[in-house]
C-alpha cells in the first residue's frame, strides 16, 4: 500500500469523519500497521512494507469500520497511554493524554522509594494504576470497578505489564476499601452531564455511558469521591482527579467543604482546567 493510497484513504476518512487530514492519514497508518502486524514506528521507518491478500483484506475490513464512525482503538484493541501500550475494549474508556496528567502529579506526591497505598476508583482499562504500579514498584496500588468487564480488561493488562503490585477489586467506588486509608486517591471518574451533545459526537458514541455520564449536572460520582477521600486519605494525603473543563470551581468548592487545603488545578493540553489536586 504506497504513500498514494494513505492519502486517499485518509481523504476519504477526514471527509466521511470530519478529520483533520494529517489526523485521518494518520489513523489509516494506524490500521494498515494494525493489518500488517508490523508496529507503527516499523511502517513509518519502512513505508515500503506491502501487504498481501490477507493483510490487504484485513485493512480494508478495519478501514470500512473506521468509515462508520467506529474508534480505532477499538478497532485494533490497542492505545498507547504514557508511552506504553494498553489493552482497550468497547467495556472501557480510551485512554486519552489528558488523563496522563493524573499520573504526572500522583508520581510528584510519592517518591521513587516510596511503599505508600494508592487508589485508583474506576480503573476501566487500568491505564493509570498500572502505570503508577509500573514507576513506583514499591508502592502498593488497589484498583477499583463496578464493572467486571472493565476489570477484565484491566486485569489483562497488569498482565501484559508484569506488574505484581496492583490490586483489583469489584464494587461501586469505596465500596470494595471500607476500612482501609491511602497516601494517594487518583481518579478520571464519570463527569459528563446527562444530554451533553458531546455524548453523540466522535468516538464517544462507542464508549461506555457508565464511564462517562456522571449523572444529571456530571458531578454525582465527583461528589461521592470527594467526600469518601476525606474518610479513605490518610492525614497529609492527595486527591488527583480528572474533571470537565468548566467543573474547577465546583471541585474546589466540594473539597473545601470536606476539609482540603493546598487546592491547585492543572490545564490540559488545549489549556483548559482539567485535573485538581487537593489534600486532606
Amino acid at each position: 500500500m504506497g504513500e498514494q493510497r494513505v492519502r486517499d484513504d485518509g481523504d476519504a476518512l477526514a471527509a466521511a469523519l470530519a478529520l483533520p487530514p494529517n489526523d485521518a492519514r494518520r489513523e489509516v497508518r494506524l490500521l494498515l500497521a494494525f493489518a500488517l502486524d508490523c508496529g507503527f514506528a516499523r511502517l513509518l521507518a519502512h513505508p515500503e512494507l506491502a501487504a498481501d491478500a490477507q493483510s490487504s483484506a484485513r485493512y480494508r475490513a478495519c478501514y470500512e469500520r473506521r468509515l462508520r464512525g467506529e474508534p480505532v482503538a477499538y478497532i485494533t484493541g490497542r492505545r498507547e497511554f504514557y508511552g506504553v501500550e494498553f489493552e482497550v475494549t468497547p467495556a472501557v474508556l480510551i485512554p486519552r493524554p489528558e488523563t496522563e496528567a493524573v499520573v504526572d502529579l500522583a508520581l510528584e506526591h510519592l517518591p521513587q522509594a516510596s511503599a505508600g497505598t494508592i487508589l485508583d476508583l474506576g480503573t476501566g482499562s487500568g491505564c493509570i494504576a498500572v502505570t503508577l504500579a509500573k514507576l513506583r514498584p514499591k508502592a502498593q496500588v488497589f484498583a477499583v470497578d463496578l464493572s467486571a468487564d472493565a476489570l477484565q480488561v484491566a486485569a489483562r493488562n497488569v498482565s501484559r505489564h508484569g506488574v505484581t503490585n496492583v490490586r483489583l477489586l469489584q464494587g461501586s467506588w469505596y465500596e470494595p476499601v471500607q476500612h482501609r486509608r491511602f497516601d494517594l486517591i487518583v481518579s478520571n471518574p464519570p463527569y459528563v452531564a446527562e444530554g451533553d451533545p458531546h455524548l453523540g459526537q466522535g468516538d464517544v458514541r462507542f464508549e461506555p455511558r457508565t464511564a462517562l455520564v456522571g449523572g444529571r449536572d456530571g458531578l454525582e460520582a465527583i461528589r461521592t469521591i470527594i467526600a469518601g477521600a476525606s474518610i479513605h486519605l490518610n492525614p497529609g494525603g492527595w486527591l488527583i482527579l480528572e474533571h470537565g473543563f468548566d467543573q474547577q470551581r465546583n471541585l474546589e468548592q466540594f473539597a473545601l467543604d470536606a476539609g482540603f487545603g493546598s487546592l491547585r488545578s492543572h490545564a490540559d493540553l488545549a489549556g483548559k482546567p482539567r485535573v485538581l489536586r487537593a489534600r486532606l
